[in-house]
């Protein structure tokens, strides 16, 4: 992409392929994850833009091709999990090929499920939401927003494995069924009384842990189904930031409820890889044992990034979509 804008911004070019350098890998694509993040950076609006013109994309599974000559531990042929989150710029996956430093490639082994663990970007936010965020924070409730969706699904699959109960906010029945599929205990519509129905899936408590991706006008109300000492988590802000105002005079007509409220971004990692790799080892383990799966909504050619982005824009994936080479 050469500018911000719509999905239209994102054009499919043949460019040379990248030629490593002595300490960089190069990596040919298997799958490559499509999230919010590529959404964000093409619309101009990510806090961490790359210079344009980039190449979108925060992660890929994929082959190495070719090794730096000062590059060890790291052979052609070996298959590997690649994470932008491990680079200055946030971007460059939405390729065929991908030069990058070894700092970057987690090695998989050679029957490893690549498309599977090319979504792994979704998990490692739930996994930090359920586990880094809450800072010990004792929970057996969970309030999940936004439940369908890449990061939803993930809260939901690794809060049921954990064994937390598991309550799916969704925007239409069809989601509400996928989320329980996944694993929700109950699975909500919003707008339908959900605040009785919280509180009945709650035995009158409300939720322990909130966790909300959507914010915008309504998110206030989410405060009122914290169980007392709750905690909401705000991760992102799919309908705009909420007011200010109207978020502290929410929590403070609920001073009895002792409400808490924590604003997360996955960059509170920025400069902690040792956070990152533990999270990635911990999840990677999940994947194997299949503790934990993505549902693939769609898979998609590569040269439909487009199409990939105006079906998240559109509310309309449930899981994950991948782009395939």
């Amino acid at each position: 992409m050469i500018r911000p804008g719509p999905p239209e911004v994102l054009e499919y070019v043949e460019v040379p392929t990248p030629v490593p350098t002595s300490t960089q890998v190069l990596v040919r694509a298997h799958t490559i994850g499509v999230n919010m993040a590529e959404v964000h950076v093409r619309r101009g609006t990510y806090s961490r833009m790359p210079p344009l013109p980039a190449i979108p994309g925060i992660e890929m599974t994929g082959t190495i091709e070719a090794v730096g000559a000062r590059v060890t531990g790291l052979s052609a042929g070996q298959p590997v999990y690649v994470s932008a989150r491990e680079l200055p710029e946030r971007c460059g996956c939405y390729a065929e090929y991908i030069a990058v430093d070894p700092v970057a490639v987690r090695p998989l082994p050679a029957d490893a499920d690549l498309e599977a663990l090319s979504t792994l970007s979704s998990y490692q936010v739930a996994w930090h939401l359920l586990n880094s965020a809450t800072r010990g924070f004792e929970y057996e409730s969970v309030l999940v927003t936004a439940a369908a969706g890449g990061v939803g699904t993930a809260c939901v699959q690794l809060a049921a494995a954990a064994g937390k109960r598991v309550i799916a906010l969704t925007s239409t029945a069809q989601k509400a069924l996928f989320a329980r599929e996944q694993g929700a205990q109950v699975a909500l519509v919003y707008g339908n009384d959900c605040g009785a129905q919280i509180e009945a899936a709650t035995e009158g408590r409300g939720a322990d842990l909130i966790l909300d991706a959507v914010a915008g006008a309504r998110f206030p109300e989410l405060l009122g189904y914290a169980a007392p000492l709750g905690l909401t988590i705000l991760y992102g802000y799919l309908n705009g930031w909420p007011d200010s105002a109207g978020v502290f005079d929410a929590m403070r007509k609920r001073f009895g409820r002792s409400p808490a409220l924590r604003l997360f971004s996955m960059h509170t990692f920025d400069s902690e890889p040792a956070a990152r790799h533990a999270c990635t080892s911990a999840l990677h383990d999940l994947f194997t044992r299949g503790t934990v799966r993505p549902v693939i909504y769609r898979r998609l050619p590569l040269p439909c990034a487009a199409e990939a982005h105006a079906l998240l824009e559109a509310g309309s994936v449930m899981g994950k979509l991948v782009l395939q080479p």
